[in-house]
């Protein structure tokens, strides 16, 4: 049986933290996934995306703050670049 490498999964977020569910969606799904053994996972922020990290949102009623969801994928060891 050969040795492989864990392949990473990129997430690239190119949507707003608010006004759609896109980003919060995709970053919901690279949570479950770095849940999970041996399993990488990368954020790419890109376009509006970049607005995703910035420090001191104020989160619409309604919506999950992707600030903190972002600081959870750093916290258990995810890649986040913009």
């Amino acid at each position: 049986m050969e040795n492989r490498l864990p392949q990473t999964t990129l997430f690239i977020i190119n949507d707003g933290p608010y006004g759609t569910e896109r980003a919060y969606n995709g970053l919901r799904l690279a949570l479950n996934l770095i849940k999970r053994p041996n399993t990488p996972v990368r954020v790419f922020l890109v376009g509006d995306g970049v607005s995703c990290a910035r420090a001191g949102q104020k989160t619409p009623n309604g919506y999950y703050n992707v600030e903190r969801m972002l600081k959870a994928l750093l916290k258990r060891g995810a890649e986040v670049a913009a």
